[in-house]
Order: C-alpha cells, then structure tokens, then sequence
C-alpha cells in the first residue's frame, strides 16, 4: 500500500472539478503540465488564465522530499517558523553524505562514524516535527521518491535540484531552495512565476544501443543548458509511452541540466506497471479512475504548436547513443562522431574510469542492461580496460539486484559497488591519486559533469551516457568506442562485437527486500529534545540576518565571474558537504571556484581595503568586520546547476548586498531573494564590460524598489569618473518584503509571532 494514500485520493477527487474548470476558464485543451498547476492552486479554483513566463502563482505542493546535506540548513531554519509539526508529508533521505571509497559496508560504516552527529539531527528533527526518515544506506532520493512517492498528477518540491526525477511518474516535480521548502512546511503557499511549456514529440522507438538517456542527451544538445530556464518540458507521442517509467525519470532528471522547471510524461501503461511493482496497487487504481485527466487532451498532442511554446521531435528509431561532455552536460556528441571531436579538441581518449549510478540511472532497468554488456565480457574473454564503480539507486534495487545475480556479473568484473547513495556523482568520490590533477578521461552515466565535481580534480574530463554506453566503453578503455560497428579482442586475441544490450524493465520475480531503510516519525513529537552543540564544526543555529534596507552606498565589488558560475563555483560539493549545516564553516566555500576576470585565476581577489589579494571569503570576511558591503558580478546563467542554497546563504553572511549578472539560473535567483539579497540583471548586458576590479556601487533609488522599475546603480571608478548601470530585477511585492524584513524567513517569523 503507497505512502499518504488518503493525500491522494484527496488529491485525484478535485481534480475532476479543477480541471474542467481551468479548461472552461481558459476556452482551449489543457496541456498535463496545465492540468497539474491549475488543480495545485492555492486558491482552489482557477478563477483567471495565467500569463506563462510572467504570472507568480501560489501553489499547495502535496509533498516536500529533502536530501541530508540541504535538508540540515531547510531543518535548521523550519525549526524558527514557530510550528509544531509540518503541514505537509515531508521526508528526509541521507544519500549525499556518504564517500564512496573501497565498498558498500565499510564506506557507509566510514560514513556513520563521521557524520553520526548529522544523522542524528536529522532523524531527531523529523521526529519531532512529523517528518519520515530514510537512514543511510537507504537509497538516493530520487529513487526512493520514485518507488515510494511519486504519483501521476501530484505536485511536490523539493531540496535537491533533481527532484524533477519524479516527473518519471507524471508529477510536476520541482527543486527548490530550502527556504522554499519552509514555506510550505510552515501551511503557507509557494510561489512560482507560471511556467512556459515546451513540448517534446517523441515518434519511434529506441532499440539496440540507443537508451531513453540518450533522449535528453540530445535535448540538451538542441536546447543548451539555459534554454530551458522557466519552462516545464513535457513529453508526448507514441515513442513517450513506449518508454519505460524508470526511462521516463532518467530524461526528466537531466531536465535539470537545461534549467526547466521540471519535466513530465503523461499517466500510461507503463507508470501502471511501475507501480503495482512497487506495491502501490491503490494508486493505480485511483489513477485509473481519472486517467484522462493525467495527460494532456488529445486535441493539445494532436496539434502541439498551438498549444506549446516550442516544439522540439524527436525519432527515436533514427536516434544514436550520445556522450555528453566534458565539463557541461550539454555539449553533445553522437557515438562514431567522438574520435574527431576529442582529438580537435584534445580531450584524452583513453578513459580510466566508468561510473554507473546516481539517482539519473540507478534502476533495476539499467542495472540489468549494463550486466548484460557486463556478462558477455566474462562469456567471451574480454578483460575490461578501465575500473568499474557501481552505485545502486535504493536498498530495494541493491537488494533485488543482489538476489537476481546482477551485482554479480560486476563483482566477476572486479567491480566496485559502493553504496546506495550519490557518491561520486556529488562528489563524493574518494579516488585515488586526484589530488595529482592529472589530465584524464572518466565516463559516467550520471547528470552533471562540471569541472572538479566527480573527484576534485579540475583536469578531470568527464562525460555523460546511458549506462549500457559506459559499461561498453569502459570494456574497451576509448572514449572513442563505437559499440555499434568497433570489435573487441578477447583474450585469445579474437576480434569480437558485442550484441546489442538487453534487461528488464521491473524485475521478473517482482521487487523484494529486508530493509528498506524507512523510520517512521512517532505521532507526538513535542517532547523530543533537538541538540545542537554550541561548539559543533558540523551544525550551527542561525541567527537571522539583518535587513540591508533602502540605501547601499559605498559597496565594493568582491569578484566579478568569468564564463561559467555554477551553484558548485559558489559553493563546492564534495568535502564540504561536511559543513552544510554550519553556515559560518561553510562559507570558507564561498566562490573560491569562480574564476576571477582580472586575472583568470579562482580564489584569488583584491581587497580595496588594503591592495592585497587573498581568497575569496577571507576578502568578504575582512569586508563584513570593517562593516563594508559588497557586490559580486557574474556572466550569463549564474547559479546553474543545483538548488543548494548555501550558495545564497553563504555571500549574505559574509556581506554580499546583490548580485549583479547577465541572466540567473531560476532556483538560485529565488534563492537569493529568499535571503533577502538583491539579484538583479543587466539591462544592457555590455554593461558587464564597464565593471572595473576597483568599482564602488552606490544604489540611487533603491527607496523606490518597486515590481517593474530597473533600479539605477552608480558604479565609481577610481580615477574618479563615474557610470550609471540599470539593472532589471524580477521581484513582485511580496518578494520586496522579503528583501524589506531580511529574509523570507524573517517574515515567516514575524507571521508566526
């Protein structure tokens, strides 16, 4: 029986009357993605048409999920809401804290001894306050959702970019920061700018070597990895049902990568399949009820470019296996097309590790198929040319692998199965001799592929395929590997192709396991104890931050980013996970990877107190004690990548007042608004060009900072002369008072009080 199957029946009984009456409102068929927003208001009934890329809407998530390392600071700041319990199911998941070092057992034992504080927190926090608890080992978030969760038609947020996974079982699934969370923890509405839709038409069917990951390989290869920011993809046609439900949550996982809100297939018969496997039989049925309300009208399908933003069609029988990369997950290259690419390119050829895993293809589906390319090896004698780490998705998938002889034909292979959890993919990856930083190729079938991610090392060249492609490649030791027309020698020196990848798309004999790893909060938690100690390196409890008010002036530039500044720029993953829940420690993060364009160097900027140059949060922490504030600049895209919003939090404690860029990333845009900071956009993007490294801002109208009005910024030079920047912002008066009381969370508070 699913989880909160009362939610969603209360769920599936209103949407009935919802959608008919968004659909007589608005006078045209209704897209799934329409479907799900418009019986999610706040407001109960649609009483107007939204305008898309331009209406904030308040929505009623049903659910809220959270990975341990954001759900510490989300945690950290609910528990100053003033509530006694959350207003909706909400579940924690600890998958990110866990090294992948030298096996499952002891790198999740390593993990508990070094991180047992956190875990306690966590696990005590959600008792008190109503939350379900997942323990190490337990599986990574988005595959737990997806088995346990996900339903079609729901809508939930959650602290992990990636929670968009869930759209694999027809949700709007959307990540969000943790102060996002909090509202909706706290009974209050969450606020999202009504979304465009792009529809992909998927005609066909993937066969042989080509993978539903190679679906959203070429999606971003066509979108990019901005081109997708404030959009909900949807998939439709005769090659989306065919897909697998496990298939569909790999493409609307790396939907991430092209900055969409979020990505969704409408309810068929696989989502059916999917969850009577995993025990969830009453969902179905209730979905079956109303199943035409779970995908768009026919009419919308029928004639997609009345009725879509942009439409993108896609063959699935003519489309190839992708590589993607290295260091942005957009960069797509079709398999038989790599030699030339990387050898123009200079990318290393021989590739020394395959990683298949992380919650973008970590199912029985692709465990099975990559044991299939696995299996033949051992059959024919071929000795595999790279090392092989595998990181199953949940204890149930572990667990049923395990016992159907999957894990197995790895293991024959000398590979390494690490535990259920992110690993290497958030980096958390303990491989050996990084620290080198020596050029090298590594592929993987995870979502991201940034610069130092995997292994800490900037040289690492990282590429993204399905999990059939990697277990080929890393067979063969070339990145260059064609497995559709290159041979292999076996060890007798016999040239051999491998057959085409085969697997099951839920296991034959059903899903099985002992322990899944699920702690259920007790019914009254008034009376549990939450500690933190006052001199934890680990946990730290916030203290609110303070307006900056109506009048900055005399602000100093703090850095001004070249090129790329993702989320991991601003604030790196890997060993700094450690510190997520103790905001002063981890601010020692702050943009060190964020490459400074006065020199081209990271970690490495001038103080206008004293000429010298010094790390990034040591400069901002010598700033915030002389009470001087700053401003940081940036490029096209900023904070793209995940929703973690220390990357926000980190800069307003160090004295960061705004934050001044080409075009955001969404998620961190509202993050920045959560904290009470002010992210704003060049009008002229040239503008960028006029920022000098010794720049003073002072901000001449901000007593007038009102929705729609670009604020004017006067930039001092320091020969004396003087520019006057405007910069747009997209804030509506509710956000304003976010930025007038300090943070959204000050108001919450003062809500609450």
């Amino acid at each position: 029986m699913a989880f909160d199957i009362q939610m969603i029946k209360k769920v599936y009984s209103q949407m009935v009357e919802r959608v008919d009456k968004a659909r007589e409102i608005s006078g045209n068929p209704l897209t799934l993605s329409e479907k799900i927003l418009y019986s999610h208001l706040w407001d109960s009934n649609a009483n107007k048409v939204f305008t898309r890329g331009k209406d904030y809407v308040d929505f009623a998530p049903d659910r809220i999920a959270c990975q341990d390392a954001t759900a510490q600071m989300a945690l950290l700041q609910f528990m100053q809401a003033g509530k006694d319990k959350v207003a909706v199911p909400t579940t924690v998941h600890c998958d990110h804290l866990i090294q992948a070092r030298v096996g499952a057992d002891k790198d999740l034992q390593a993990a508990l001894n070094n991180s047992n504080e956190v875990f306690n927190f966590l696990e005590s926090v959600s008792n008190k306050y109503g939350i379900g608890f997942w323990k190490p080992g337990a599986g990574i978030i988005h595959q737990v959702v997806l088995e346990n969760y996900a339903f079609p038609g729901g809508m939930m947020i959650g602290t992990d970019s990636h929670t968009v996974n869930a759209g694999g079982l027809g949700m709007i699934a959307i990540g969000v920061g943790g102060a996002d969370a909090v509202d909706v923890m706290a009974g209050m509405p969450w606020e999202l700018k009504f979304p465009k839709l792009i529809g992909v038409k998927l005609t066909g069917n993937v066969s042989g070597w080509t993978a539903p990951k190679d679906v959203i390989l070429k999606v971003a290869g066509i979108v990019t990895a901005k081109g997708g920011t404030g959009a909900i993809v949807e998939y439709f046609g005769e090659g989306a049902i065919a897909l697998s439900c496990t298939g569909k949550g790999t493409i609307c996982n790396m939907g991430a990568e092209i900055g969409a809100t979020t990505s969704t297939f409408g309810y068929d018969d696989s989502m059916e399949r999917y969850l009577r496997a995993t025990d969830r039989n009453d969902i179905a049925d209730a979905a079956n009820e109303i199943k035409e309300y779970l995908t768009g009208d026919p009419e919308v399908y029928a004639n997609p470019e009345q009725y879509f933003d942009q439409v993108i069609e896609i063959d699935l029988t003519t489309l190839l296996p992708h590589i993607n990369g290295p260091f942005t997950p957009d960069l797509a290259t079709k398999v038989g097309e790599m030699n030339a690419k990387a050898t123009k390119n200079d990318w290393p050829l021989d590739v020394e590790w395959g990683l298949i895993g992380s919650c973008t293809n970590s199912s029985y589906e692709d465990l099975s198929r990559a044991a299939s390319i696995a299996q033949q090896a051992i059959d024919k004698g071929i000795k595999m040319k790279s090392e092989l780490g595998i990181n199953p998705g949940s204890e149930q998938v572990r667990f049923t692998a395990a016992r159907d002889g999957i894990l197995e034909v790895f293991e024959n292979l000398d590979a390494k199965i690490f535990t259920n959890a992110c690993g290497p993919c958030i980096g958390q990856w303990a491989r050996p001799d990084a620290e080198k930083e020596d050029k090298n190729t590594i592929i993987h079938s995870f979502n991201r592929n940034f610069a130092k991610r995997a292994d800490g090392n900037p040289n690492t060249h990282a590429f993204v395929a399905s999990p059939e492609m990697v277990m080929a490649i890393t067979l063969s030791g070339r990145l260059d590997f064609n497995p559709l027309t290159d041979t292999l020698k076996t060890e007798s020196g016999e040239e051999v192709l491998l057959d085409e990848p085969t697997g099951w798309e839920l296991p034959p004999n059903g899903f099985s396991v002992d322990d899944n790893g699920y702690i259920e909060p007790i019914e009254d938690g008034s009376g549990v104890n939450v500690v933190v100690s006052p001199v934890s390196e680990r946990l730290q409890l916030l203290t609110p931050f303070i307006p900056l008010g109506n009048k900055i002036e005399g602000a100093k530039l703090l850095i001004k980013a070249h090129g790329k500044c993702t989320t991991d720029h601003i604030s790196m993953a890997g060993p700094w996970l450690r510190f997520r829940g103790h905001l002063d420690n981890i601010s020692n993060n702050c943009l060190i990877g964020a490459v400074n364009a006065f020199n081209m160097k990271t970690n490495f900027v001038k103080s206008q107190l004293d000429g010298e140059y010094d790390a990034v949060p040591k400069t901002a922490r010598a700033y915030k004690e002389a009470g001087v504030l700053t401003m940081v600049v940036g490029d096209h895209n900023y904070g793209e990548g995940s929703s973690r919003e220390h990357a926000a939090m980190e800069p307003r404690f160090l004295g960061v007042a705004a934050v001044l860029v080409k075009s955001f990333a969404r998620i961190h845009e509202t993050n920045l608004k959560k904290q009470g900071m002010l992210g704003l956009t060049f009008v002229n993007e040239s503008d960028y060009d006029l920022i000098q490294e010794d720049d003073t801002f002072n901000f001449t109208d901000l007593n007038e900072f009102t929705p729609g009005k670009p604020l004017a910024i006067e930039v001092v030079h320091t020969d004396g002369s003087k520019n006057i920047i405007m910069a747009n912002h997209t804030y509506n008066d509710s956000q304003i008072e976010w930025y007038d009381e300090g943070s959204a969370l000050n108001l919450i508070k003062k809500q609450n009080g």
